[in-house]
């Protein structure tokens, strides 16, 4: 029998290949939008530019792709505004070429992604307990906890804990975890949960043989032709330029020392010496990431462009399939993005239906969103990527410790998009049905679920 190292070698030597003749990220075919989908680009952008000029986000990328062809790919505002709270006399314009902490967009991105690696592969079964790829991590309760439970927030544990405090590498982090008590029962409900993920990210390790970054890089980025995803950025990840993210830790100090701000600590703020008083950029943001796991975690850590992502995102659109080169197999990309039947999320992915408006269609997504102001989308049935990567904590936090709602800019943005997209599909459907009434052939998409 061939053990997982030798397995793995083979699949690492098969994307050494890949990678030889793969095309970069930079090189994606352009479509030209139809009419309705140029009308909603047009909307987003005097809605970035009216978001910028109030102040409201420092900076943004939006980036919209269909059938793998990048209809729409603009920056706007600013990489960097200020600087340790004072603002720039002359801000740092924002670029597509801008990479950005992508916090928790990591969950999908990077963790998610290598476990759809290794289930495809036959390395890793989602339904079996944790306990069969990290031995000790054993209790009443825990033993029950499946790969699936953490990759759907239904593990029961906690949701959030300063883990830099007992922590300052990820042997002590992983140790910290396993002995913690849980917070909620296992399987009674979703919880959202970075200490899930963080397992997740031990579990691909133990695995692989190798670190997270390293696994991802060589087997998924590195043959995609992404040049500008990585973890830990500029400290040993992927190159700049980087947009600037938060002044120090002040919203992450206050979710330790506020026990009305969402979370119950008994940690003291004032222990821990290693607050950052900088503005950050090309740096992670989020502390377990960077203080506890060196800037590699399973649940942030990724820095990523846009254009990056929307490769990533197409290869799910296409079912695991690159170009004419099979990364993952449809069966397993299907597995993950199916709504399951307990919360209606996909494994890592959160699942949706958008109405469209006026008696058209609802139409399933997949998403996630990121805490620096970062989300991206796949709508299956339209063959439609949206990414959209601001950078909203550069302006500091308001009197409440709260960032700007980059929410409230990019969902109007995305609903029109995708009320656009819908539009043009169910015309382009009977067109295609005429053709293929008479001559057979036409666009097939999948749909999770």
């Amino acid at each position: 029998m061939r053990t997982v190292q030798a397995i793995l070698a083979g699949w690492t030597l098969a994307a050494a290949t890949l990678s030889a003749c793969s095309p970069a990220a930079e090189d994606r075919p352009v479509g030209i939008p139809g009419p309705a989908v140029a009308a909603a680009l047009s909307f987003a952008d005097s809605a970035l530019a009216e978001a910028v000029e109030a102040e409201s986000l420092p900076g943004a990328v939006l980036l919209v792709a269909r059938d793998g062809r990048v209809l729409h790919e603009k920056a706007y505002g600013y990489a960097k505004v200020s600087d340790r709270g004072r603002r720039l006399p002359r801000p740092e314009p924002m670029t597509v070429g801008h990479a950005f902490d992508l916090a928790s967009v990591t969950k999908v991105m990077a963790t998610t992604m290598a476990m759809m690696l290794l289930a495809d592969r036959g390395l890793v079964e989602l339904d079996e307990p944790v306990r069969a790829y990290l031995p000790d991590f054993r209790g009443a309760d825990k033993d029950r906890i499946t790969v699936r439970d953490l990759l759907t927030h239904r593990s029961g544990l906690h949701r959030w804990k300063p883990v830099y405090f007992h922590a300052a590498n990820s042997r002590e982090a992983y140790a910290y975890i396993r002995d913690l008590p849980l917070e909620f029962g296992v399987g009674e409900g979703r919880h959202y949960s970075d200490l899930g993920f963080m397992l997740a990210g031990y579990i691909v390790e133990e695995v692989a043989g190798r670190s997270l970054d390293a696994f991802l890089r060589e087997e998924l980025y590195r043959p995609l032709g992404l040049t500008r995803t990585g973890f830990a950025g500029g400290r040993r990840g992927v190159g700049g330029p980087f947009a600037a993210t938060s002044h120090g830790n002040p919203y992450e100090r206050r979710m330790v020392e506020d026990d009305t701000f969402g979370y119950l600590c008994d940690e003291d703020p004032a222990a821990f010496s290693g607050w950052r008083t900088y503005t950050l950029q090309g740096e992670v943001n989020d502390g377990n990431a960077w203080h506890a796991h060196g800037g590699v975690a399973g649940h942030a850590g990724l820095f990523s462009t846009a254009s990056d992502l929307g490769v990533l995102l197409g290869l799910l659109l296409q079912e695991g399939q690159s170009g004419r080169r099979t990364m993952l197999g449809a069966g397993a990309v299907r597995e993950f993005l199916t709504p399951d039947t307990l919360t209606g999320n996909g494994v890592g992915w959160a699942m949706s239906r958008l109405g469209t408006g006026e008696g058209g269609p609802e139409v399933g997504l997949f998403s996630h969103t990121g805490f620096t102001g970062t989300y991206v989308m796949g709508a299956p049935e339209l063959g439609l990527a949206v990414v959209f990567l601001a950078n909203r904590q550069n302006l500091g936090v308001d009197a409440a410790s709260l960032y700007p709602d980059d929410a409230r800019v990019y969902l109007p943005i995305v609903r029109r998009i995708v009320a656009a997209a819908a539009g043009e599909e169910a015309v382009e459907g009977v067109m295609e049905g005429a053709v293929e009434e008479g001559e057979g052939g036409g666009r097939t998409r999948w749909t999770p679920g």
